[in-house]
């Protein structure tokens, strides 16, 4: 039987093929905003705005990457590309911070390495996570378990990444950053070494056929009554009426974000895309009016997911500056490099993996568990508690002054339930609510939501206050810590209440969907 502790081997097969994945990528994000402010000796608002710009974008190209995979390479083809790009991107960067002195070559090469592993990314990330929901009949009750073993798998290469990458890379030595970026080259090749030889044997449908070889999108016909609903000639000019709409959203909602943004283009680019690219599936004629009110909750929650990601992904800037300039890290006599408490956060969500899960199952006995949409409510009501917590920690501290390192640990331990109750949930939910001639696609537009999220994280962690520098958000000056945490605690807070008072209508509209 080809079963693992109830669920099938191919699950622990993508299990392991994520942690080393997400090992690379957490590692060098563990030392990126350090290497640019220390190494490459960038200013605190330029670092933050490529710290925002990189993730922004490594959320972005799922999107693409989702469409190349349905449409032409399929899954196996499109991690095992997307790995080879990733490794690629790192070595880059191996070289950029080993020409530190040639500052030319050092600019060049880093902005090559984010390049290739935002493509990189772009080709893995939505395949591989849309991969754990195919290896299930539908309805199968063990989803939300796997996402949640999925997403554990994810954080055991987060945790470890920082301590080793930070290890090597982190040493008060400016020319010791490559150290980490090449480690983090070495297992990325590890990623592609266990998915090559062991999907074949694993990667099974329920059924027993091989998983991810076909684009999805063949495997899914439409069926004969949909198929003959339209002739040809009518498909066509649908097509090009949908691109014609599509054309003219992007050339609008683009040219209302350069009026506000400038020549950002990768902000101008990222949330135009936010809102056109949704659309596009919203057209398409195949959809039913169930399929399209369950695609309406996808996005709606996607909106609101934004404002957790733009709160919670701080922590690879401005919280990695605020551990590093502002932070009592020294234990024993021991200082603690700032990129070690990046692993926090994973650390404590392997230990919650399966306490949330079954504080879920203890109400579900007793039907009381909350719907999915409540479930990101109450994640983003987290997220805003852990950084109000963290805010009595700042409050009238002095300039210099570091603060004991229990707030932050705090912050990440709250952040942490908030992570668990909304993110691996919202993948099972994107899962069971889309049509599998979508799946890709349409995980690569919630990553989409992230990649918006990321780069409003990289514009808001511009505000970080700094010396000689007048900060200011919608009128009100940021002058300290406090003030700058307080952003976080009244965005998150607002969303969370109002996703609350939506969760009811929303749940009718996922049509019994759980």
């Amino acid at each position: 039987m080809n079963s693992l502790k109830g669920h099938p081997k191919g699950l622990y097969l993508i299990f392991a093929t994520s942690t080393a994945e997400r090992f690379s990528y957490y590692g060098m994000r563990a030392i990126f905003i350090l290497f640019l402010t220390q190494a490459l000796l960038f200013d605190k608002e330029l670092a933050t705005s490529i710290y925002g710009s990189y993730t922004g974008l490594v959320y972005l190209t799922p999107l693409i990457g989702g469409y190349i995979a349905d449409k032409y390479w399929g899954i196996r083809r499109s991690i095992r590309w997307g790995a080879v790009m990733m490794g690629l991107g790192q070595f880059l960067l191996f070289l950029s911070a080993s020409m530190l002195h040639t500052p030319g070559w050092a600019h060049g090469l880093m902005y090559g390495g984010l390049t290739l592993l935002i493509l990189g990314n772009g080709c893995f990330k939505p395949t591989v996570s849309s991969l754990v929901g195919q290896l299930y009949t539908p309805g199968d009750k063990r989803i939300d378990s796997a996402y949640t073993i999925f997403y554990m798998g994810v954080n055991v290469g987060a945790f470890i990444a920082p301590l080793a990458c930070g290890y090597f890379g982190e040493t008060g030595n400016p020319d010791d950053f490559k150290w980490g970026f090449l480690l983090a080259a070495v297992v990325i090749l590890l990623t592609i070494v266990i998915f090559e030889t062991q999907k074949s044997k694993y990667l099974l449908s329920p059924d027993g056929k091989q998983l991810g070889v076909l684009p999805d999108a063949r495997q899914q016909a439409l069926s004969a009554e949909q198929a003959k609903s339209a002739s040809a000639g009518e498909q066509s000019s649908r097509k090009w009426r949908n691109l014609g709409i599509l054309a003219a959203l992007a050339l609008v909602f683009g040219t209302l974000f350069y009026l506000w943004l400038g020549n950002d283009w990768v902000s101008v680019g990222i949330f135009t895309a936010c809102l056109v690219f949704p659309i596009s599936i919203l057209l398409d004629s195949s959809l039913t009016k169930i399929e399209r009110e369950r695609i309406f909750v996808i996005y709606i929650i996607a909106f609101f997911v934004i404002f957790f990601w733009a709160a919670y992904e701080q922590a690879g800037a401005s919280l990695t500056l605020f551990a590093a300039e502002q932070t009592d890290r020294v234990i024993w006599g021991w200082e603690m490099p700032a990129s070690w408490i990046q692993s926090f956060n994973p650390l404590f969500v392997v230990l919650l993996a399966y306490i949330m899960p079954a504080f879920w199952a203890f109400l579900n006995k007793r039907n009381r568990e909350p719907s999915s949409p409540a479930k990101q409510a109450i994640g983003l009501l987290l997220l805003s508690l852990g950084y109000l917590f963290i805010c009595f920690g700042v409050k009238d501290v002095q300039a210099g002054t570091k603060v004991n390192l229990m707030w932050l640990t705090g912050l990440y331990f709250i952040h942490t339930m908030g992570e668990i109750a909304l993110s691996p949930i919202g993948l099972s939910m994107v899962n069971k609510l889309t049509p599998l001639r979508f799946a890709s696609l349409m995980m690569g537009l919630w990553y989409l939501s992230m990649a918006t999220a990321n780069k409003f994280a990289g514009m808001l962690g511009g505000l970080y206050p700094e010396a000689g520098k007048e900060k200011i958000l919608l009128g009100f000056r940021i002058e300290t810590m406090y003030d700058f945490f307080m952003i976080f605690v009244i965005m998150s807070g607002i969303a969370a209440l109002i996703l609350f008072l939506l969760s009811k209508k929303l749940r009718q509209m996922m049509h019994g969907v759980e």
